[in-house]
């Protein structure tokens, strides 16, 4: 059950819009929390592509492994992380419509064993506080970037 979800609409072509998304070396130019990204596979993203993500959360940083689950050009991906008993599974979905790209976000957070169940409100909560605009700010760096010029 997703604890975190997002829509936005972004006014770009469907392909515009999934190619950025998926362009995972972007991401700290978004998501406030992610300071850099190194692509761990070769070749375009599929299923079972990987990448390392490090973010920078309260002064400190920490990295991890993110792999595609599952993906389908143009459509959807699904992006997991499993670090210390918790597993994260973000689900994009991507939709054209009249007004440009329709992007959906799900966030779901799995633990392991009693310590991480006890802590899963707060576990959840720091992650909503690195994570829940993500889409906004997608949504405004693809926009923006076309408007200067250097889309």
């Amino acid at each position: 059950m997703a604890f975190l979800e997002n829509t936005v609409i972004i006014k770009k072509p469907l392909t515009e819009v999934f190619q950025i998304a998926t362009d995972f070396t972007k991401s700290p130019e978004f998501m406030d929390a992610v300071v850099e990204v190194e692509p761990l596979t070769e070749g375009p993203v599929r299923k079972g592509y990987q990448f390392k993500e490090v973010r920078e959360i309260r002064g400190r940083k920490a990295a991890s492994t993110i792999e595609i689950t599952e993906y389908e050009q143009n459509r959807s991906y699904t992006a997991s992380s499993e670090q210390n008993g918790l597993e994260l599974r973000y689900h994009y979905t991507f939709i054209e419509t009249t007004g440009g790209t329709k992007v959906k976000f799900a966030g779901e957070l799995f633990t392991k064993g009693i310590r991480n169940k006890l802590f899963q409100p707060l576990i959840k909560k720091i992650i909503k506080k690195e994570d829940e605009h993500h889409l906004d700010n997608l949504k405004t760096y693809i926009e923006q970037d076309s408007e200067s010029g250097n889309g």
